[in-house]
């Protein structure tokens, strides 16, 4: 084993604790963290959330929904052990590194950052509907991305996780206030005439083009170990947890639930164009500042992932150098940069979205999480009869293993058959335009 391998797995923290240090990383309060985790996590994805129910019908969609909330809690719980037995992990990569060795830390650690660009992408997507709805397209939606991601990428510059906590409440506030009025909304216009399906038959695309939603919908399980890298307390991550899961699932629950019995199956995705346009305003009004918020979030974390890759646990990281500071802005514009261009000049960006959501947060949301369990069982626990001795949890992280890798297929199949769909019917766009 060598020493870096040793000192991953090993006592060490990823940031030492020093007076003397300039930027201090370990200050976030697990409240703070919960916050953190649900702006990023609870934000454009519930959008999409009620379409599920007029496909599959509103008993199995809101099973799922529950169930999904469940499971993501269960891998968590995994993750978190995970990263209590080994401090020093600071991202999937290192995770990665620890299990299967430099390959599969390049490989999480590329999938981390890819998914958080596209992750940005995907809000600041979100952000320009949203001031593309405001103004009544009277702005180019190119021009719009733009100044969203000049916005994002003010918001990612910060150095320490803590340095944002305050925005984390104002983001979760304003994801939670924007889905209150999205519902009085529908409820004050319900739809004339609406249908409404229980259960629907289906084929398996359509089907799991519906699963796809609320299974990504809860896809924020990568950022968890740098969440609790600068926690005061690691020890106390499955409370922010707790709160997470138990928030998201009731919330995603009720919102649905609510937002469909009102609109019925012609609901849209997002679900705010199926609201009157005063209505979708005031809605989108309060959210852009959650989609601008995880946009930021999204590029922190990436740039945070390869920076500390580059410096650990030199100056540069805990000191305002000249060269610390450039390679993060660096970093930081970097990252916004490639999200924009991908928002603006990919015209299947959408549809490569949710084939990174099948092919890494599959993956890091629920597969990994058995492979961490095994690992930390075979290696600190006795071994293959460790295993033996907890049958129940060596089962449950076997299925959790196969359940990330249906996902992960089935989502990643899903995606490429709508990209070619898209293609054979004209509806891709092109780049660079309004």
């Amino acid at each position: 084993m060598t020493t870096e391998k040793k000192d991953l797995g090993g006592s060490g923290d990823v940031f030492v604790e020093d007076d003397v240090h300039q930027i201090q990383y370990k200050t976030l309060s697990w409240q703070a963290v919960s916050l953190l985790m649900i702006a990023e996590i609870v934000s454009n994805g519930i959008l999409s959330l009620p379409s599920a129910l007029a496909v599959v019908g509103i008993v199995p969609a809101v099973i799922l929904i529950v169930f999904l909330g469940i499971f993501g809690l269960y891998t968590a719980k995994l993750l978190i052990d995970f990263k209590l037995n080994h401090p020093n992990v600071h991202t999937m990569g290192d995770a990665g590194y620890i299990m299967a060795g430099p390959v599969a830390r390049e490989v999480l650690a590329f999938g981390t950052v890819a998914f958080a660009i596209f992750g940005s992408g995907s809000e600041l997507l979100s952000s320009q509907q949203a001031l593309s709805t405001l103004s009544n397209q009277g702005m180019c939606s190119m021009y719009l991305v733009i100044i969203t991601g000049a916005v994002a990428f003010l918001i990612s510059l910060p150095r320490t996780l803590g340095r944002l906590a305050w925005m984390g409440l104002l983001s979760a506030a304003a994801i939670t206030l924007a889905g209150f009025i999205a519902m009085i909304g529908a409820g004050a216009n319900p739809v004339p005439g609406r249908s409404l399906t229980v259960t629907a038959s289906s084929n398996f695309f359509d089907a799991f083009l519906a699963v796809t939603n609320p299974v990504f919908a809860y896809a924020g399980h990568f950022i968890f170990f740098i969440l609790i890298s600068e926690m005061r307390r690691p020890e106390d991550a499955m409370k922010a947890a707790w709160c997470l899961q138990g928030f998201a699932t009731v919330f995603y629950a009720v919102f649905s639930i609510v937002m469909y019995v009102y609109i019925g199956n012609t609901v849209q995705s997002p679900v705010l164009f199926s609201l009157p346009p005063a209505w979708a305003k005031a809605t989108f009004a309060i959210a852009l500042a959650n989609f601008l918020f995880s946009a930021g979030l999204y590029t922190h974390t990436a740039a945070k992932l390869v920076f500390v890759r580059i410096f650990r646990h030199s100056e540069h990281v805990y000191s305002h150098t000249l060269l610390g500071w450039m390679v993060w802005t660096l970093l930081c514009f970097a990252g916004i940069f490639i999200a924009a261009i991908l928002a603006i000049a990919v015209p299947i960006f959408s549809y490569l979205i949710g084939i990174a959501a099948a092919l890494f947060a599959a993956w890091y949301t629920y597969g990994l999480a058995g492979f961490f369990w095994l690992h930390d069982v075979y290696h600190l626990k006795g071994g293959v009869d460790g295993l033996k001795r907890r049958p129940i949890g060596t089962t449950l992280a076997v299925l959790t293993i196969i359940a990330g890798a249906f996902m992960c297929v089935a989502g990643a199949y899903v995606s490429i058959k709508l990209i070619v769909g898209a293609y054979a019917n004209g509806q891709v766009g092109r780049p660079f335009v309004c």
